[in-house]
């Protein structure tokens, strides 16, 4: 086992050897000097918390072969040629090929030790965004379709899990953009209709003329231009479940069929007299308030009633910002696995800044941010800054920001927090009692 964070110094030199521990120790930063480079890369793994730094010229295996084995076991490890002045082409060529920097002989103290430091901290970032990656796939179904650990998405995906194991209808709330349609598709996902169609229907979005027919469907003859028989989506759905998007923007006078649909579980289709048995669920959606629009008379007072068993309130981002930091990490991940690129290091200062800005369009203008990130856009477009309150309110709230952006991407841990933002653990507590926060809510 290696220290945390160790330094390997690879190089046959004695004194050197000697020389380059005693800079490292004055540093304060753990060294392992070893005389080979054989013995070196029986202590390098892919987990290991570390760099290498190597001379070019050995015996047996040199700096070059020695970069090779390394790059094999791990193609992210930070590997560091210390070289002579005839060697500073071919550790250019290295360098090509996979090596983090090269340092040419003779060599200052201070510039090893910054750029050991540099190469430390791209191996931090690097193992820590693997963390986080493997975090969101060893997570359960639901957590990875509904990401988060604020008590408002937990309590989200407690109603899920209930709700998913019955035969219940359901009415899901939210701003645009919060994943509505998600959490239904998550209910479904947990349920006995799994294997069955799920079917999704944005209400506003079928012209007026068609909407009976693409519903229920029609017999040949039923119009002009009906010349064969038709499923439509609710019988499609058979033994499934049925997600009625934007249900607001339902005509009244459709209302009315829906809700015969939904009491009785059948449908006709028009031009026919039988009755078709459908045994589906449905999952309503909406972004405004439905007792609003039944004042208003926009909406059908029994029809909210019979769709509104179990109510599902999606929060806003504004309402869970903790979770920014992680669900941005899973975003960032899905699109690179979309786009086939290799995924980017998150900065933990971009983390914080996106945790402190304003989502208007919640989940959907935060996944494509994440998107823009990926593909290596710079113009993409920042979020309105959360610019309120006095200087001193405002600095508060990014420091909170910042330490909830190093815990949620260091899976809580306190150490690993604390020495990334270089202050001591007294002063973490401190401030994590300050401003509510709990290590719990960030353990992987």
């Amino acid at each position: 086992m290696t220290t945390k964070r160790e330094i390997l110094f690879v190089d046959d030199e004695e004194p050197i050897r000697n020389a380059v521990s005693q800079t490292f120790d004055l540093a304060d930063m753990p060294v392992r000097c070893i005389s080979g480079a054989r013995e070196a890369l029986r202590l390098i793994s892919r987990d290991f918390d570390g760099i290498v730094i190597t001379d070019v010229r050995m015996p047996n295996l040199d700096g070059q072969e020695f970069l090779s084995e390394i790059l094999k076991i791990d193609f992210e490890l930070p590997v560091i040629l210390v070289t002579g002045h005839g060697d500073v082409k071919m550790a250019v060529e290295a360098m090509g090929a996979g090596a983090y920097d090269f340092i040419e002989k003779p060599f200052a103290s201070d510039h090893l030790v910054q750029v050991a430091k540099r190469a430390l901290e791209k191996r931090a970032m690097t193992l820590e965004n693997r963390e986080l990656r493997s975090a969101v796939t060893k997570r359960d179904k639901l957590e990875t379709m509904i990401t988060g650990r604020t008590k408002a998405i937990v309590d989200v995906r407690t109603k899920v899990r209930t709700v998913a194991a019955t035969d219940a209808d359901v009415l899901v709330t939210g701003d645009t953009g919060t994943g509505k349609e998600v959490v239904a598709r998550a209910i479904h996902a947990l349920s006995d209709r799994a294997d069955r169609p799920f079917v999704a229907i944005t209400c506003g979005a079928i012209p007026s003329d068609m909407i009976e027919s693409e519903l229920f469907g029609h017999e040949a003859g039923a119009f002009a231009g009906a010349l064969r028989p038709r499923y439509g989506k609710f019988e499609h759905a058979r033994r499934g479940t049925i997600y009625l998007d934007e249900i607001e923007t339902m005509p009244l006078d459709l209302q009315l069929r829906l809700l015969r649909v939904v009491q009785e579980g059948t449908i006709t289709r028009l031009g026919s007299n039988d009755p078709i048995e459908l045994n589906v669920r449905f999952i309503a959606s909406t972004k405004v308030d439905l007792e609003e629009e039944v004042s208003a008379g926009r909406f059908r007072e029994d029809l909210y009633y019979i769709l509104n068993v179990v109510r599902l309130d999606v929060p806003s981002l504004a309402d869970r910002r903790e979770d920014i930091p992680r669900l941005f990490t899973q975003l960032a991940n899905e699109a690179a696995r979309r786009y086939r690129r290799d995924f980017v290091d998150i900065p933990q200062s971009l983390l914080a800044e996106i945790t402190q800005a304003d989502w208007p369009g919640n989940v959907r203008q935060l996944r494509n941010a994440a998107d823009r990130f990926v593909m290596g856009l710079d113009d993409y477009e920042d979020p309105a800054p959360n610019a309120t309150g006095t200087l001193s309110e405002r600095v508060a709230a990014y420091e909170k920001q910042v330490i909830i952006a190093e815990l949620s991407s260091r899976g809580g841990s306190l150490k690993d927090t604390y020495e990334a933002l270089r202050i001591s653990r007294k002063s973490l507590y401190e401030k994590m009692q300050r401003y509510g926060l709990k290590r719990e809510d960030y353990k992987d």
